[in-house]
């Protein structure tokens, strides 16, 4: 049976000292505003979903501070309904060993502004659930191993900075929410059936700027964002590598902006889900400045940094992936390969660009230094953090007019 706070009070365990829940329903339950827990070791939650068992829960209850805990054996981590201008920070939250689909999500929030979620680690659980909280601050969190590493809905005016999102089946998916800054994340090795290091759908006003999106199926997806008809969203020094495809638009996707942004060595740099072209849809100059493409055979003869010639996206194999998925099969392949120099050697096969960015950058972007690494071991923390040697890698780019992996030490990223 769940212990119970039903009055205003601070726990604070030393030593860590341990509450078991021996298996059955919630370990703690909050039923009293301004309560914090810190310091205990929350162990053995029941693991019925329909009664959404979990570590910490609490109903109706404002201003609840979970902080610096250990969850172990959980089926939720934390559950907090109704529980405006709350904290959940620096937890380390696990799960129970389950079906994917069968565990909890390893933080939930529901109806709750106002909170802050930061620098907890959460492994191995189903999502991390941010549901109708306007004002939410989620930083610094690292999560992996997971189905959604963060799934963000109906949450307004949010900050999304410095989170590490890991080896999940999809690192964010941000959903019907205005007014999103999203702000030196990492989403990495995210491969699920989606794959998306960050997907958007029905999203307003999103500012997204110095995140790294490396080795996803999908780096950047949109569908239907923005959904308003007098907003642009803007993306900026975001660094897209090594993924499957860098960035997936679906067909009536319209008005955002790229500018300083690295795109480098994705299979495919940009998707249009049905083919097609989306040239006049999206802005790929901004003030002046396009982006960095790794493939961009151009030069820069007044030393401004910017192409003399556009960048145009022209991948007849892409298009026909794009029409036919079936056929990515071949990527990287010599018959893809084959198809993409018939295309070079015979206008007539030449398809029609993607994308023109008319101020293409001959040297990467600065990128700001990664805030926060996960804490503990990552085959992807050395591989991420080294794209931050970006900068230096300009003068071998200039000289080589060729972007080679291994000198710029990225040859644990990709494939």
């Amino acid at each position: 049976m769940a212990s119970s706070v039903d009055k205003p009070l601070r726990i604070v365990g030393e030593g860590w000292p341990v509450v078991d829940g021996q298996g059955d329903g919630n370990i703690l339950e909050i039923t009293a505003p301004d309560v914090t827990i810190e310091g205990l070791v929350l162990r053995g939650s029941g693991s019925s979903l329909d009664r959404e068992n979990a570590g910490v829960s609490s109903d109706g209850s404002a201003g609840i501070r979970i902080v610096g805990n250990r969850f172990e054996d959980v089926l939720f981590g934390v559950f907090l309904r109704r529980a405006p201008d709350s904290l959940v920070a620096d937890n380390v939250i696990g799960a129970k060993e389950l079906s994917l689909g069968r565990r909890g999500d390893g933080i939930r929030l529901w109806e709750s502004p106002g909170t802050t979620i930061e620098g907890n680690t959460v492994t191995d659980g189903r999502d991390s659930v941010l549901w109708f909280s306007e004002g939410l601050v989620v930083r610094d969190n690292v999560v992996k191993r997971g189905r959604y590493g963060l799934h963000f809905m109906y949450s307004d005016d949010a900050l999304v900075e410095g989170n590490w999102l890991e080896g999940n089946s999809v690192g964010g998916f941000l959903m019907y929410s205005r007014n999103l800054t999203l702000r030196d994340n990492v989403a990495f090795d995210n491969r699920g059936p989606s794959g998306y290091g960050f997907g958007f759908k029905d999203m307003d006003g999103i500012e997204a700027d110095g995140n790294r999106l490396v080795d996803n199926r999908v780096g950047l997806y949109f569908d239907n964002s923005p959904w308003s008809t007098d907003v642009y969203q803007h993306f900026r020094r975001n660094v897209v590598a090594y993924n499957d495809i860098g960035l997936e638009f679906n067909p009536s996707v319209k008005r955002n902006v790229f500018s300083a942004n690295a795109f480098i060595d994705n299979r495919e740099q940009v998707s249009l889900t049905g083919g097609g072209t989306f040239v006049d849809n999206n802005e790929w100059t901004a003030d002046g400045v396009g982006n960095f493409w790794s493939d961009y055979a151009g030069y820069d003869s007044d030393g401004d940094g910017l192409g003399e010639v556009p960048y145009r996206a022209e991948d007849l194999f892409g298009e026909l992936t794009d029409d036919h998925p079936e056929v990515a099969f071949f990527s990287n392949s010599p018959a893809a390969r084959a198809v993409d120099m018939a295309a070079q050697a015979f206008p007539v096969l030449r398809p029609d660009p993607k994308l023109v960015d008319e101020a293409p950058m001959v040297s990467p972007p600065d990128v700001p230094p990664l805030a926060r690494a996960p804490a503990e071991g990552s085959r992807g923390l050395l591989a991420v953090a080294s794209l931050a040697m970006v900068g230096l890698a300009a003068a071998v780019v200039v000289a080589s007019g060729a972007w080679p992996r291994r000198r710029l030490g990225l040859t644990g990223v990709g494939a």
